[in-house]
């Protein structure tokens, strides 16, 4: 089923998402309905405060990347099998520089920036049979996840942006929390007008 996602401005985007384990009632579904979701918006990304729930559950299909002629052979083979289902995630070590990437929401369409991240990661985190991983991640891959982990901490990319750029874009923010977009796939908009 393809969930509305919930837009710039409604509180759940900033909660830390809580901890879920096995129990989670219906949680087979919610990533098949993320998943299905995820691709309906054409995102590489999406965590579960998108669709309205503080839980710290994300996922990521890093696949279309893989078509940039850009990038490396390794790279895009690695981007290519990038699909993957992550609970309770960790950042355990972030290294390397900060490098720039222009960077997109579902929950903030039609605003792009470059934001800056770290080259490398180490992870921790559990798979959808809860199995645990301990990972190191680099480049793209490393970026959509930040990315991703930032909406369980209750961040956005916005939040990594020079005061000037933020002050640049606060009209399109505000004009987004109200619905005034036209993002292509369901939204749910917290300021609506009803």
């Amino acid at each position: 089923m393809i969930l509305p996602i919930v837009a710039y401005g409604d509180p759940v985007l900033r909660k830390v998402g809580k901890e879920i384990d096995k129990e989670y009632p219906q949680l087979e579904k919610l990533i098949a309905d993320m998943k299905e979701t995820m691709y309906n918006a054409s995102g590489v990304g999406l965590a579960a405060p998108q669709i309205g729930k503080d839980i710290r559950l994300f996922l990521i299909d890093a696949s279309p990347f893989a078509d940039d002629e850009e990038l490396s052979e390794d790279d895009r083979k690695v981007l290519e099998g990038f699909n993957r289902v992550f609970i309770n995630a960790k950042i355990v070590k972030e290294e390397g520089d900060e490098w720039a990437f222009n960077e997109g929401c579902l929950s903030i369409p039609s605003i792009n920036e470059d934001v800056f991240r770290k080259e490398t990661i180490t992870i921790e985190y559990q798979d959808e049979n809860f199995e645990k991983h301990t990972e190191v991640l680099s480049g793209l891959p490393a970026r959509v996840f930040q990315h991703e982990y930032d909406h369980i901490e209750g961040v956005l990319f916005t939040d990594k942006l020079s005061s000037l750029k933020k002050r640049l874009i606060k009209k399109k923010l505000e004009n987004i929390s109200k619905g005034k977009v036209n993002a292509g796939y369901r939204m749910r908009f917290p300021n609506a007008k009803r």
